[in-house]
């Protein structure tokens, strides 16, 4: 009982809202008399594996067999990019010997610290991503570069922090402490299901008391984030921002220093007073906390590029142009009801990358390219080989059958893909997931939904996806199975354009496609039968069953 308590007391130490320690317990004693599905337990003489999500899962269990139990963070149907962990996957955690994550900022931070508060110090703690690389993975950079018309503007954590002590389970405080200007300037963030988080408001003002809790925004180490930015009335704003390091749960922040930094709102930004500044009017910027330097700083790449392409500027060498052309009117959702009445003016910095987006410089989703998940494979086979040499001939030869059936399954995806006219493989999606599909197999991604999620999708937004769908001929958009709540405007835009709304699965499995290699063939066939002309179609395969379906 005393690892079940643990468990649930380190998953609940790092949330906003307190819970009293009774509580906890006795939650967490209920926990184990009512628990439903797989749960990991001790001396069972097979070795524990927890993974983030239900895809690392699937492909432990073919390289484990029967000698492994294996259970998931992350369920099948669910959002990696968004899940919060329960007490039940805290106390599978501790009962691990071996956890398997994606990392490189796939996961919600949340499962992390999860998984790293929990997991005993014997156990083996592998990022699959990252170390993928030795086993010849191809690493794609996410390139953000989404035609905006202003500058998008976000959040940002640099360096390692490791004088301090820092590690990917760390949090990075970024606050609001002071702002000036004609009028209010929020920071809100848009997430999956058009809910709205407000990490900055200056209409209430910025309570020192109690550590700025009400405006303060939370990244892991290395990571940023994007945020829509709003203004009440035209002028020149500026906003002061404090960084701090959390270690961990039960340490005191480390304070990293603040700067000020000074928007141009529907002015002229050369005359917001910082001569010689560098006004950022495009591209993309963040606002950066650095971990190894100390202080608030701006990464600035103009071409939207990200990490290879940045400048680094002072705080007090830019101006972040707001004009007039980003004047929005505030929709008449509720969850928007902060920013003013409903059809009046602000002055909006769009979020660009529609839901909660909080990533790293790699793309993390590299098992879209098999060979990628060839190398996690070998990973995985080569960890449980260390934490069970017994049974090392045994993972061995099953990580070998699998091998060959992951060869096999990209040469399916491969010919498949190359059946279809290379003028017809564009691929219009909702969530940027497919950058290595479209790497390994000669795809296209062609666009999404809309560049401006935090507010309903401005005519010419609208117009820019109707053309290029138009323009390009697509016979079809995609759309993930467990994304749609978000797909309104991408059916809607179909809907118009007389096109399908086809099946593509991205980071989650489900009862349609239950496992890796038939999520991959159903995401080839869906391409093939919905891109390609009739003439070079083929029966879809059914992914529950690998087998051709007439």
């Amino acid at each position: 009982m005393r690892r079940r308590e643990r468990a649930a007391r380190i998953l609940l130490a790092g949330r906003r809202a307190g819970t009293a320690l009774a509580s906890v317990t006795t939650a967490a004693v209920l926990l184990a008399g009512c628990a439903a599905g797989p749960l990991l337990e001790p001396g069972t003489g097979r070795l524990q594996v927890v993974t983030t999500t239900g895809i690392l899962a699937d492909l432990a269990r073919n390289v484990g067999g029967d000698r492994v139990d294996v259970a998931p963070i992350v369920p099948d149907g669910a959002d990696p990019h968004t899940y919060e962990p329960t007490l039940r996957d805290a106390r599978d955690v501790v009962y691990a010997d071996v956890a398997f994550s994606n990392y490189a900022l796939l996961e919600e931070h949340n499962v992390i610290k999860t998984l790293d508060a929990n997991l005993s110090k014997d156990a083996a703690n592998v990022s699959l991503a990252e170390e993928s690389v030795k086993y010849s993975a191809e690493l794609v950079p996410l390139v953000e570069n989404v035609h905006l018309d202003t500058v998008w503007l976000g959040l940002r954590a640099h360096g390692t922090g490791a004088k301090y002590g820092a590690t990917r389970a760390s949090d990075v405080l970024i606050q609001a402490v002071k702002a000036t200007g004609p009028g209010d300037v929020y920071a809100y963030l848009t997430g999956t299901f058009g809910d709205t988080d407000v990490y900055f408001d200056s209409s209430d003002g910025f309570d020192e008391k109690d550590g700025y809790r009400d405006d303060t925004a939370t990244l892991p180490a290395a990571a940023h984030t994007h945020l829509s930015w709003a203004f009440t009335r035209p002028g020149v704003y500026t906003l002061t921002l404090r960084a701090q390091l959390k270690v961990d749960d039960t340490s005191l922040p480390v304070d990293l220093g603040q700067s000020t930094f000074t928007f141009a709102v529907g002015v002229d930004p050369y005359r917001a007073g910082v001569p010689g500044a560098t006004v950022l009017d495009e591209g993309h910027a963040d606002l950066t906390a650095d971990l190894d330097r100390g202080g608030m700083d701006v990464l600035y790449d103009p071409s939207g590029g990200g990490e290879y392409t940045q400048k680094h500027y002072k705080a007090d060498q830019v101006v972040i142009d707001v004009p007039n052309k980003a004047i929005e009117e505030i929709p008449g959702d509720a969850q928007f009801g902060f920013l003013g009445h409903a059809g009046d003016q602000v002055y909006q910095l769009a979020q660009a990358v529609l839901g909660k987006h909080v990533h790293g410089e790699i793309d993390p989703h590299l098992w879209q390219n098999v060979r990628n998940a060839e190398a996690y494979v070998k990973l995985i086979r080569d960890t449980l080989i260390g934490k069970d040499p017994a049974g090392a001939a045994v993972y061995r030869a099953n990580a070998a059958r699998y091998l060959a059936r992951l060869d096999r399954l990209d040469g399916y995806v491969r010919s498949t893909v190359a059946k279809i006219p290379k003028a017809n493989r564009n691929l219009v999606t909702t969530h940027d997931a497919f950058a290595y599909l479209a790497q390994a197999y000669d795809v296209n991604v062609a666009g999404f939904v809309t560049p401006n999620p935090a507010s309903e999708p401005s005519l010419a937004d609208r117009r820019r996806l109707a053309d290029t769908i138009r323009n390009l001929h697509l016979k079809a958009v995609f759309l993930e199975p467990n994304l749609k709540a978000r797909s309104s405007e991408l059916t809607q835009l179909a809907a118009e354009q007389h096109i399908q709304v086809c099946p593509i699965y991205g980071d989650t499995l489900d009862s349609r496609a239950p496992t890796y290699v038939r999520m991959m063939r159903f995401n080839a066939d869906s391409l093939l039968a919905c891109l390609a002309p009739r003439a070079a179609r083929q029966p879809p395969t059914d992914a529950l069953t690998d087998r051709k379906t007439p």
